[in-house]
């Protein structure tokens, strides 16, 4: 008998890996550059990624480093003081510079947070619609994502009803506020309320703060405030605008902090030294990052105001982050489709709704404005033609 026939019953007891998902804006991206690469002019609405660049003195820090350090494997005790003390000034929660776990962007902050927090087979509760990854990471890790449908009844967010009438309660929750891909914020007596449902029965909570920052209807409030328990996700790349310097941060619960910094150190190492000094002094830029927020503001604006031309009339309230998740159920019932088809056409690339609901997601689709105001314009001239120019599927 061969040693591959040997080896096959051991194999058929092991479990099954875990199957996760593809991120399908990834695949429409993917055709976009395809286009872009034979001569298509393409506008970039399909991800979160702030198209303006990491704040002057940042850079100029980043270069001044290249040039005289040699870098290494290093974590920046200053960085985790000023985030710490970013928490006393924003929301007046004390932390321990030990509570900061700086990781590479908040990608691992949630795969720390989900690994220190649960055992595999845990129930996570998360809203639905909600962030691709919150579902793949869970699976991932083994854990079972409760999706919890959330409509415009629940302004696309979880309440603490909804988990207070979860029976059995879950083992967790993760919240985001303001939510991707709806931009809803969750009011700070909603939260509150959330806490003390958590708390009275038990679920640990996992807070995605990496929003917080960008809110056009007033200041988006950390679960922190509420449960000094919860275990928070944050990141340097929505508010200060630096996506591809792979920098976030986790605060961890006191009793966590060995647990985490044990899985940051094996899985991840430390993140690039260049861009730990890089956003200590982005923390000092905030007249530069505050000006952003006012263009995108104006880019919100100008969508909100043109979405009734396009025939999208039923939108999630985009209180914040850089969203607008809109209802196509009246054009399509294939979302995925209905988004490569306006990439073609018109070069402007967007988000399907499945990958953020897999039930609903085929009548949604999500619009990103946080390109500059040209490309929203431009982005604008070219859709109301080709919307006006769909049939409805129900024959109106």
């Amino acid at each position: 008998m061969s040693q591959t026939a040997e080896l096959a019953p051991d194999r058929q007891r092991h479990a099954p890996i875990a199957a996760v998902e593809p991120f399908h804006a990834i695949a429409v991206s993917r055709v976009a550059h395809e286009l872009a690469d034979a001569g298509r002019d393409i506008i970039h609405m399909e991800f979160g990624q702030p198209s303006t660049g990491a704040p002057a003195a940042a850079i100029a820090e980043a270069h001044r480093v290249l040039d005289t350090e040699a870098m290494g494997y290093w974590e920046s005790n200053p960085l985790k003081e000023r985030i710490a003390a970013h928490y006393a000034e924003t929301y007046g929660v004390t932390i321990e510079r030990e509570q900061v776990i700086l990781t590479c962007g908040a990608s691992p902050a949630l795969v720390l947070a989900l690994s220190c927090l649960f055992a595999p087979g845990a129930r996570v509760a998360l809203a639905r619609p909600g962030y691709v990854a919150y579902r793949n990471t869970l699976r991932a890790l083994y854990l079972e994502p409760v999706e919890l449908p959330c409509g415009p009844a629940e302004r696309y967010q979880l309440t603490a009803a909804a988990l207070a009438a979860l029976d059995p309660a879950p083992d967790g929750v993760i919240i985001a506020s303001p939510a991707n891909p709806t931009g809803t914020i969750i009011a700070p007596d909603e939260l509150a309320a959330i806490a003390a449902v958590c708390r009275a029965r038990g679920i640990r909570i996992v807070s995605d703060e990496i929003y917080h920052g960008l809110s056009f209807v007033g200041p988006a409030r950390s679960l922190l405030e509420h449960a000094p328990d919860a275990f928070v996700v944050n990141s340097f790349s929505k508010y200060f605008s630096m996506p591809g310097w792979r920098l976030g941060w986790a605060v961890v619960p006191r009793e966590s902090v060995g647990a985490a910094r044990a899985r940051m150190g094996n899985l991840f190492l430390t993140p690039p030294v260049i861009a730990q000094r890089a956003g200590l002094t982005a923390f000092g830029c905030r007249d530069e990052l505050e000006q952003h927020i006012a263009t995108y503001a104006r880019n919100r604006a100008l969508m909100l105001a043109v979405l009734p031309q396009l025939g999208l009339d039923k939108v999630a309230p985009p209180d914040g982050a850089f969203y607008l998740y809109a209802d196509i159920g009246h054009l399509t019932a294939d979302s995925l489709g209905f988004c490569e088809r306006l990439l073609r056409d018109t070069g402007v690339c967007t988000a399907p709704g499945i990958d953020f609901d897999p039930v609903e997601g085929h009548r949604f689709m999500r619009f990103s404005f946080a390109v500059s105001t040209d490309l929203i314009e431009q982005a604008i001239a070219r859709m109301i033609p080709w919307f006006a120019a769909q049939p409805h599927i129900n024959g109106e």
